[in-house]
């Protein structure tokens, strides 16, 4: 099983500003000055050196996540980044038909609003088939295409299946798992099990409610998981001081997944207002805390940034 994130913003997209751009480059030149180069030999090697919030960016598009299990490609989600995983799919199958199954948690903008643009939805040769347990889910993707909003209606390649609450079904030899989360309007987790190996994506999910009791059907859903991709949009403070927006932070998270014995965890669903250096000052101070509250080393933690690869 192969995971790949395309976007990985909450909210609204959010692209790197010119100043942010300008913030980098002025470090990274103090940075090299410090170090001494000299000749252009060392400038790959440098540049390899330098903090994850000086070389990379986390990336602005909103949700989207790729997963290619046995010989199957699922999409959860459908947010902007799912309008350069479209011109990816196009140069990698080379003219040849595209089959996908499109996950959808909900129907917030943020995770729909790629699918205007998702090229693969222009050829008919292509099957495109959405899966979620709301009712009317063609009508909602419908009317984000009305001439109103969008000059183009929505593709007639895709295809719609409605699931229920709590369901279990299969696509090919991959096994899929759904349970409902705690957001405004609702959300659902899914649950991918391929051979011996599992994910959880679960985002958009507010918990309020911390005993053990409480949360436990969400454990035992994300139990053993090989990866679980969490919403951790918001910091312990903002969680309280912005209560039933349906959002959740890296603590929760981490005691979520050690109860669960989850192996490795990602953070998902950035806050649109966090730039990249307070992302990764997040994943610090998560990393800090799972220190201090797992007694051996097992958990671990990856904040999603847009072209992370993982492989199961």
């Amino acid at each position: 099983m192969n995971i790949r994130f395309w976007g990985v913003r909450g909210s609204i997209a959010t692209p790197l500003t010119n100043a942010e751009l300008a913030a980098k480059l002025e470090t990274a030149v103090k940075l090299s000055i410090k170090a001494g180069l000299t000749d252009k030999k060392q400038v790959s090697g440098f540049i390899r050196s330098l903090p994850l919030h000086i070389r990379q960016t986390v990336g602005g598009d909103t949700a989207c996540v790729e997963v290619k299990a046995a010989d199957k490609l699922l999409i959860l989600d459908a947010g902007t980044g799912l309008r350069r995983l479209g011109l990816d799919l196009v140069k990698r199958y080379r003219g040849n038909p595209i089959e996908a199954h499109i996950l959808l948690t909900h129907t917030h903008w943020d995770h729909i609003n790629g699918i205007p643009f998702f090229v693969p939805a222009f050829s008919s040769k292509n099957k495109l088939t959405f899966y979620s347990p709301y009712p009317g889910l063609k009508a909602r993707l419908k009317n984000q295409q009305n001439p109103e909003y969008f000059p183009a209606p929505l593709s007639s390649a895709f295809k719609f299946v409605r699931l229920n609450d709590c369901d279990k079904f299969q696509i090919g030899d991959v096994k899929i798992e759904t349970i409902p989360l705690n957001h405004p309007g609702g959300s659902y987790s899914y649950k991918i099990t391929c051979g011996d190996k599992t994910m959880v994506y679960a985002t958009d999910s507010e918990y309020k409610e911390l005993s053990a009791g409480s949360l436990k059907p969400f454990t035992d859903f994300f139990h053993s998981a090989d990866i679980l991709i969490f919403d951790a949009q918001y910091t312990m403070l903002e969680n309280v001081e912005k209560e039933d927006w349906g959002h959740s932070n890296v603590f929760i998270g981490i005691d979520m997944a050690l109860e669960a014995g989850v192996k490795k965890l990602v953070f998902i669903h950035h806050e649109p207002a966090y730039n990249d250096k307070k992302l990764y000052n997040i994943l610090k101070k998560a990393k800090e805390y799972v220190d201090i509250n797992q007694s051996e080393g097992g958990l671990e933690l990856f904040l999603a940034f847009e072209g992370l690869s993982m492989t199961l």
